[in-house]
């Protein structure tokens, strides 16, 4: 079977990361691309013979792998593929009642949306715009902490679950005043998630309890509740 000159064939199964830029990144889809040197790039059975998958690295909350015989654009969009379709719950809104520290508002709310967090989302069910916040398909974390001696930084251990939801009224209630009735917050948890079998033994926490959110000067706290719902 003939074979590409090893320069062609580097180009074709390589992409080069320079300092400058990333080099060779184009794929050669078209099966008659190397007719003339008498090499056919279109049998799928060269492509099920060389392509392999090496698992690297397996942990509870990673995998590192390695794709061999295949082109880059596929690999790149399996990578893409994994991005958009693997369920993850990730910190979406933040109510911040008080913060005094040096961290704004967007940027701490932003710091917390990035903490990975210990739960499976396949215990929920997926929350649309147009779906109340509810048990079933929404977490509620609270965060209330003081700069104390000592102690500086914010670490993403102070984030606490809140199983029975937020604590938190919404704006229209607050302006109306008078009424008798329970005033709503911004979740409508019917039951207690702490309850539910798959959370009595084991309590929705931030994955690492070591991740520094901010660091607090004397006297400086932060005091806000937040709802984390699935992406």
């Amino acid at each position: 079977m003939p074979e590409l000159p090893e320069h062609l064939e580097l180009k074709r199964t390589r992409v080069s990361c320079n300092a400058d830029a990333a080099v060779d990144t184009e794929s050669i889809l078209y099966s008659g691309a190397y007719a003339s040197l008498g090499v056919d790039n279109s049998s799928l059975e060269s492509f099920f013979k060389d392509f392999k998958v090496e698992i690297i690295e397996l942990k509870d909350d990673m995998i590192e792998f390695d794709m061999i015989g295949i082109d880059a654009a596929l690999a790149n969009a399996f990578r893409r593929i994994l991005i958009a379709e693997v369920p993850t719950m990730a910190i979406e809104k933040v109510l911040i009642a008080n913060n005094t520290s040096l961290v704004q508002d967007e940027v701490l709310a932003h710091r917390l949306g990035l903490i990975p967090l210990s739960v499976d989302p396949r215990l929920f069910a997926y929350k649309s715009e147009k779906d109340e916040p509810n048990e079933k398909n929404t977490i509620v974390f609270g965060l209330h902490a003081r700069c104390e001696r000592g102690a500086p930084r914010l670490k993403s251990g102070e984030l606490k679950w809140l199983p029975n939801g937020s604590m938190f009224r919404l704006e229209i209630e607050n302006k109306q005043s008078g009424s008798t009735s329970t005033p709503r917050t911004y979740t409508n948890f019917k039951s207690s998630q702490d309850k539910l079998p798959e959370f009595s033994g084991n309590p929705i926490r931030p994955t690492y309890s070591d991740i520094t959110i901010a660091r607090l000067g004397p006297g400086q706290f932060h005091l806000c509740k937040f709802t984390n719902v699935k992406c």
